[in-house]
């Protein structure tokens, strides 16, 4: 089973989510969004007057899939990353800004937002959630030892798990 590259809970979700509350403030975005690689989300805001949001599950997924590719094609090009995507349509914009190595942030906006606006506070927010998601990241490995969920948890309960029932 899949699962999410990073959690946040308690502190740290309240935090991000204070950061995409200002984003769709500061930029008139209908949404923003903190998704990891993988394609979870994190956490996610929208606008009171946005309409319904789209599949926000199928839109990590999607645009996680687009991040990895575009990875690809800019080491193909001989560079080590291109940190932004910028897709706009007639009236609908997507801009995904590389927060870290686990995570991306997403805003939808209309023909309302201007992109520059958009680019200009999404970077910001960028960096507050990588803080964000670098203290998290050790919070919850600090928790999962706390909790007995390391390494050595996982090799006893398969070891046990196999000795009650076998190969089959």
């Amino acid at each position: 089973m899949i699962e999410p590259s990073i959690a946040l809970f308690g502190e740290s979700f309240e935090e991000a989510s204070r950061v995409l509350e200002q984003l769709i403030e500061d930029t008139g975005a209908q949404y923003a969004l903190l998704v990891d690689r993988k394609g979870f989300v994190l956490a996610h805001k929208e606008a009171l007057w946005a309409p319904r949001p789209p599949a926000l599950d199928s839109l990590a997924t999607l645009v996680a899939g687009n991040a990895a590719a575009t990875k690809a094609l800019a080491e193909l090009l001989g560079e080590p990353r291109f940190s932004e995507l910028v897709h706009q349509g007639e009236r609908q914009g997507l801009y995904v800004e590389e927060v870290n190595d686990l995570t991306l942030l997403v805003i939808i906006f209309d023909q309302n937002a201007p992109v520059g606006r958009v680019k200009l506070f999404g970077k910001r927010a960028a960096g507050m959630l990588d803080r964000i998601t670098e203290r998290a990241k050790v919070e919850s490995s600090a928790a999962r030892k706390r909790l007995g969920l390391d390494t050595e948890y996982r090799e006893s309960a398969s070891a046990l798990l196999d000795d009650l029932f076998g190969d089959l």
